[in-house]
């Protein structure tokens, strides 16, 4: 008997229960990166919100500026 194609990809993306698991993990841990910000610096949780996001933006464009200068050519094998 086979199984539907539909199961399948679920099964090998972690299903929707998986999802909603991983989903809450990262709201908690962003909720305790700015918890601790706001406590940290003493200001609101929107202000800690502004900070992590721009903590966030640099990481993302070191690693930017990191992938250009050492892996120069990967993108045009895609």
């Amino acid at each position: 008997m086979r199984l539907p194609q539909t199961n399948l990809v679920l099964g090998r993306r972690g299903g929707g229960i998986g999802r909603i698991v991983g989903w809450f993990i990262r709201i908690v841990i962003y909720d305790i990166c700015i918890t601790g910000i706001s406590d940290l610096l003493g200001v609101s949780r929107m202000v800690a919100l502004f900070i992590f996001l721009g903590i966030l933006g640099v990481i993302a464009f070191v690693g930017y500026l990191l992938r250009n200068k050492y892996a120069t050519g990967v993108e045009e094998d895609y």
